[in-house]
């Protein structure tokens, strides 16, 4: 079944709310709140469809801007690619010229309107952090350096940081997960540690669960308020339960072939966006990917990237 093209548009004001309306009684998934578009046309651009659709229904003629993400979606009978691009110029006043009710939405808030599948993702890539860093496992001499790394990371934007550490003793893990912590906190980024439940709920960070871990749980695990939960996935079946847990995004991959694993090709674009089709949840893909992958990403639906060798120590392009 091939996919129904639809743009939509993340239409920002002055005062950086965002425009979302609300799908009539006589649509499907009537009541859910989306971000304004339409279908695609024959022979129409992008660009010319999601001007035509923001003048049909909400009377203004907009100038389309940068791409945000394209989300491949499944719905019952049938599938769909959401294309969203930025909209912050426009003549007119935006009015529901179909009966639709409109709002104007703080990013913030954006969470707290209920919508369908495939605008879900739309919110976190507005929200959400676009780079994830995997920490590099550092030898017991070369602790500084490891921390160092971690700051230089932290300094160049990342936002969202996973403390991975395996073969080293539980003193040490311990020891590098408060000192990263403290830095995380001081930057404002996200820290989660991986697979273990109970230094998270110590430290009162996230938890990262490996694949193996996720497949035993049938219950989202306890963890302080606010903490991330997250999850590495390699399949349908992963994704699905994560989903299920309450995750609140997963990680893909090999996309690519990586030094640790240089004879696997990875799973490549295509299969990651199916992937992606059956579920909402924010996923970053994982496997050989750089800086310079976040639009091939972001096209095919991932939330961004995660990586240890061009994350961790600062983003290298």
């Amino acid at each position: 079944m091939n996919p129904v093209e639809v743009l939509a548009a993340v239409i920002t004001d002055a005062s950086g709310r965002i425009l979302l309306a609300r799908r009539t009684a006589n649509r499907d998934l009537a009541g859910l709140w989306e971000f304004p578009g339409g279908k695609r046309e024959p022979g129409e651009t992008p660009e010319a469809a999601l001007v035509r659709e923001l003048h049909e229904e909400l009377g203004i003629q907009a100038q389309v801007g940068a791409h945000l993400i394209t989300v491949p979606q499944a719905y019952p009978g049938k599938r769909l690619r959401l294309d969203v691009r930025h909209v912050t110029r426009w003549t007119g006043i935006p009015r529901g010229r179909e009966g639709q009710a409109l709002a104007w939405v703080p990013p913030h808030k954006l969470p707290s309107y209920a919508m369908p599948p495939a605008d879900i993702p739309v919110v976190a890539a507005l929200l959400q952090p676009a780079l994830y860093a995997i920490s590099a496992v550092p030898t017991q001499a070369a602790v500084a350096q490891w921390l160092s790394a971690l700051d230089a990371a932290l300094d160049s934007g990342i936002a969202r940081i996973q403390i991975r550490l395996p073969g080293l003793g539980p003193g040490l893990q311990r020891e590098l997960s408060i000192a990263a912590t403290e830095r995380c906190r001081a930057a404002g980024a996200d820290i989660l540690v991986n697979g273990d439940a109970d230094l998270a709920r110590e430290l009162g960070i996230g938890l990262h669960l490996r694949a193996a871990q996720l497949a035993g749980l049938d219950a989202r695990p306890a963890l302080a308020d606010g903490a991330l939960l997250a999850a590495s996935c390699h399949n349908a079946t992963d994704l699905s339960h994560a989903t299920r847990l309450g995750c609140d995004f997963a990680i893909v991959g090999a996309l690519k072939p990586t030094a640790t694993h240089p004879g696997d090709p990875g799973i490549g674009w295509n299969a990651f966006a199916r992937l992606r089709e059956d579920v909402s949840l924010p996923i970053y893909a994982l496997g050989g990917l750089a800086p310079t992958d976040l639009e091939d990403a972001r096209r095919h639906g991932a939330q961004g990237i995660a990586a240890i060798r061009s994350l961790w120590g600062g983003t290298r392009r």
